[in-house]
């Protein structure tokens, strides 16, 4: 890993963009794990296990959400210590952030597999799929060692500027999981837990060749075995920048949670449509995602070097760029979306539900994109208090409050989709006021940090 990654130098919408679209390619190979996984247990299954393993994904982003939160955090204290060229603290940050790593997926794999049961129960989960839930959520969060070290890492080296080589590991990952689907599912006829035990292998694999390229490297971004342990000045540094975005992922994904619940309470049809259109969703996003992974490392990196001009020119490409793309995603999903939620379900009430939901929610996009490209902008900056205390108040407090008054009076499921966009619109509005009032790109100084 050479330092010709640097965002600190040369045209701000190259650096952006060369960033930013092998991030997309990564994300994209990335979102495949769950979405293969749905394809194939919907068709070789049926949509009752398609159900089960739609059911999975809020809690699954509920309990790691936090911890990928705090290495959001993480990647920011190293891309400004890469910036501001300071190798002692680099390798000190990038160090404790792998052991924590490690000590997280153990945790993970714990709770998960012991908890699963009550959480699902508490969350209303249908019978009818009940326990094909437990075993693909179990056998998920056995392997949560690998997802975590993987986000550690790479987190790692995209704050460094390194985004071709994570997603050279994810196209073989991917490829790995795919075949070991079929392999499982269509030839050897397992349950639905092995499309789980399929997606963690393949994860385990993504990490350890992570894991490898750090330990190879050249730079203060190198992992070795001997510095590996936790260095407390180190640890505040991590939860200070990454709390408030580890908490932010928990009240967003607390919140989708509860909605799920009520989608549940709807049956296994809404539960598979839902989730169709939450699979097409997770990829139609992935553009927007990677500009605002470019944003947040591009302003942490001008940060720490103490370019600030440039930190706000490339603060606003990457958002005209990330809404712009929203936008015509949205169009684009309107135009294909009954071709696109039937190649995960052939049911045409399920279709229904998830065509309902999509015609909600994508004319929106723009919305969704503003909030979460001002929150990079911010996180970057090491003001990621901010966006979590909007998130808290717009997408948890409101949405649940919202949901739980209406929906028992109008009994529809569209009050669940529309809570959505009007959350996106209260966060969005709240969020640009603030980045155009407040003084972000000189809040925070490196050396206080």
């Amino acid at each position: 890993m050479k330092n010709e990654n640097r965002m600190t130098e040369g045209p701000i919408a190259g650096a952006i963009i060369r960033f930013a679209i092998p991030l997309f390619l990564g994300n994209l190979f990335q979102q495949m794990y769950n979405s293969v996984d749905s394809l194939i247990v919907g068709n070789f299954l049926g949509n009752s296990s398609l159900a089960a393993v739609s059911a999975t994904s809020t809690l699954i982003q509920l309990m790691i959400g936090f911890f990928q939160g705090v290495f959001l955090g993480a990647g920011v204290l190293v891309a400004r210590y890469f910036g501001a060229r300071l190798d002692d603290p680099l390798r000190r940050a990038v160090h404790t952030t792998i052991t924590i790593a490690m000590a997280v997926g153990v945790f993970l794999s714990v709770v998960g597999v012991l908890l699963t049961p009550v959480i699902l129960g508490w969350m209303g989960t249908p019978a009818d799929i009940f326990d094909q839930t437990v075993s693909y959520i179990r056998v998920y969060f056995a392997g949560a060692i690998g997802l975590i070290l993987y986000n550690a890492c790479t987190g790692i080296m995209q704050a460094v500027g390194d985004t071709k080589h994570p997603l050279y590991f994810l196209i073989v990952s991917s490829i790995t999981n795919i075949c070991l689907d079929l392999l499982f599912i269509a030839v050897f006829h397992w349950g639905v837990f092995s499309a789980a035990l399929a997606t963690i292998i393949a994860q385990l694999l993504s990490a350890a060749l992570c894991l490898n390229r750090l330990m190879r490297s050249q730079d203060g971004a190198k992992v070795e075995l001997k510095y590996l342990g936790f260095d407390l000045d180190m640890i505040r540094q991590i939860i200070n920048f990454g709390l408030p975005s580890g908490l932010q992922n928990s009240i967003i994904n607390f919140a989708n949670v509860i909605v799920q619940s009520n989608i549940n309470s709807f049956g296994t049809m809404a539960v598979a449509g839902c989730g169709a259109y939450g699979k097409i969703d997770g990829f139609a996003f992935l553009p927007v995602t990677s500009f605002n992974a470019a944003i947040t490392t591009f302003v942490g990196q001008n940060l720490g070097a103490k370019e600030y001009e440039r930190a706000k020119k490339g603060s606003r490409f990457g958002l005209i760029c990330a809404i712009t793309l929203a936008e015509l995603i949205g169009v684009l999903l309107i135009i294909f979306g009954p071709g696109l939620i039937s190649a995960f379900t052939s049911e045409p009430e399920a279709i229904a539900y998830g065509l309902d939901k999509l015609h909600i929610s994508c004319p929106f996009y723009f919305l969704l994109a503003a909030s979460h490209g001002l929150a990079a902008v911010l996180r970057g900056a090491g003001k990621a208090k901010v966006p979590m205390l909007v998130m808290l108040g717009c997408w948890c407090i409101f949405r649940v409050t919202f949901i739980s008054v209406l929906t028992p009076i109008l009994q529809t499921i569209k009050v669940l989709y529309w809570i959505y966009p009007i959350t996106w619109g209260m966060s969005a509005t709240i969020l640009v006021i603030y980045y155009t009032k407040a003084d972000w790109v000189h809040a925070l100084d490196l050396q206080k940090a």
